[in-house]
């Protein structure tokens, strides 16, 4: 045989070798697997006691007839659980799922009511304030540019009511925003640069106003300060392709639209204001989304309620049929809390959809709020206002998040946790005592 046969042939041999010892160790571990899983669902899953084995449990193994169904050895085909082994598997289980099923429900409660109490305190709020002083900004420009059209004239009247009213509301909104804690500390030093670019806004109408009677000195300030205002696109119908800017005649022209700036290059105070609602708008949708932990303690904490349902219905039973105890007090009064289980489902359920709900909200917020519309409502023109006002939308929010709650469980979500705790301590509590109760008074003869 060649030397390349040879080693072709070892080869072989090898791989055999690998092959066998992968299939034993690939069964060795199927059969720890199929063992622990064995003992964890005899653990979890209580085995249903029948009202006819009350008779087996009373009388000996010996003292019982031999029946066909009988295995060789004396093992009935389908022996019913012995007390003393039931006992000791219940008072493992219940404590355990009980601790398991309340803490998960626990931290999913109050994750979900965490995160409706953030939305309505800080980011709805800070939402509508920041929509609030970007359309007060703009239509105090807006006053602006007419007041001074009047020329000589506005040095005895000033600039008109609105104007003032509008650039107070606005830096009112932009410091109620920033002690609204809904922004990072990054955030809330970029809203403190909007608050400067407003202060250097204001002087630069006011250099407008003191140069009124000057048409040309007039304009200038009030284009940059424009342009400290937002971006504005060009008219493409203007004769002059350069120029950007015309201050308007009217206080009902249409509004110039203002150029979508993101990253770097949003400099202006709308394009940095639209950028802090962005964020404000995606941290929303953070929170009304179901993290993979909240979802795992959910599924988790409604499997062990339905295995500890249950093993405490198939316990009491239990112990009536085997200890003839009517009714196990402790137990039942364990049981209890989980008369509150279903009513705590439908709090996360309702306040979940409500989150969800909040999110086109917001991005309407965003989007459909318009100077015009503003003041509009403010002049009385729209009675009652749509649903494109500010006032409106916010109001919306509001509601939504006020229907995704029961009043029933208010302040329910911190006790769960602890609830569940005490669920198993009076469960364990309880076996405990059956069970050495049963050891102490035990008859010879009696299936333990």
């Amino acid at each position: 045989m060649s030397p390349a046969l040879r080693r072709a042939g070892g080869l072989a041999k090898r791989c055999a070798g690998a092959v066998v010892q992968g299939g034993r160790a690939l069964r060795w571990y199927a059969q720890v697997l199929w063992r622990y899983a064995w003992v964890l669902w005899r653990y979890a899953w209580a085995p249903p006691v029948r009202a006819t084995e009350r008779a087996g449990s009373r009388a000996g193994a010996t003292d019982r007839p031999a029946r066909a169904t009988d295995r060789p050895g004396g093992a009935q085909a389908a022996d019913p659980p012995r007390n003393r082994a039931y006992l000791h598997d219940r008072l493992v289980a219940l404590p355990l799922l009980a601790a398991v099923a309340f803490a998960g429900l626990g931290f999913t409660a109050t994750s979900l009511r965490d995160d409706s109490a953030a939305i309505r305190t800080h980011i709805a709020p800070a939402l509508r304030d920041l929509a609030d002083a970007r359309t007060s900004l703009r239509i105090a420009q807006r006053e602006a540019e007419v007041s001074l059209d009047a020329g000589d004239a506005v040095e005895l009247s000033g600039l008109s009511p609105r104007y003032g009213s509008r650039i107070t509301g606005a830096a009112q909104d932009l410091s109620q925003v920033a002690r609204g804690g809904a922004l990072t500390a990054a955030e809330r030093q970029e809203l403190d640069v909007v608050s400067g670019l407003v202060d250097g806004y204001e002087r630069w109408i006011a250099w407008a106003q003191t140069n009124v009677s000057d048409k040309s000195l007039r304009k200038a300030g009030l284009s940059y300060a424009q342009s400290m205002l937002c971006s504005t696109e060009p008219d493409r119908h203007a004769a002059d392709a350069d120029a950007l800017y015309e201050p308007a005649t009217g206080r009902y022209a249409p509004y110039p639209r203002c150029k979508t700036v993101t990253g770097s290059e949003a400099t202006a105070v709308v394009d940095r204001i639209s950028a802090l609602e962005s964020a404000l708008r995606d941290r929303l949708e953070a929170r009304a989304t179901l993290g993979p932990a909240a979802v795992t303690a959910a599924a988790v904490s409604a499997v062990a309620f339905v295995l500890l349902t249950v093993g405490l219905w198939r316990t009491v039973r239990f112990l009536r049929v085997r200890f003839r105890i009517r009714a196990s007090v402790p137990l039942l009064a364990a049981a209890l809390p989980l008369l509150a289980v279903p009513l705590l489902a439908v709090d996360g359920l309702r306040a979940y959809a409500a989150q969800e709900d909040t999110v086109p909200i917001a991005r309407r917020l965003s989007q459909v709020a318009s100077p015009s519309t503003e003041v509009a409502i403010e002049e009385r023109r729209i009675d009652p206002p749509g649903d494109t006002s500010i006032v409106t939308l916010a109001a919306s929010m509001d509601d939504v998040l006020d229907r995704g709650r029961l009043a029933a469980v208010d302040g329910a979500a911190p006790w769960v946790a602890p609830a569940g705790l005490l669920v198993a301590a009076v469960t364990g509590a309880a076996l405990h005592a059956y069970r050495r109760e049963y050891l102490l008074v035990g008859r010879p003869g009696t299936a333990v």
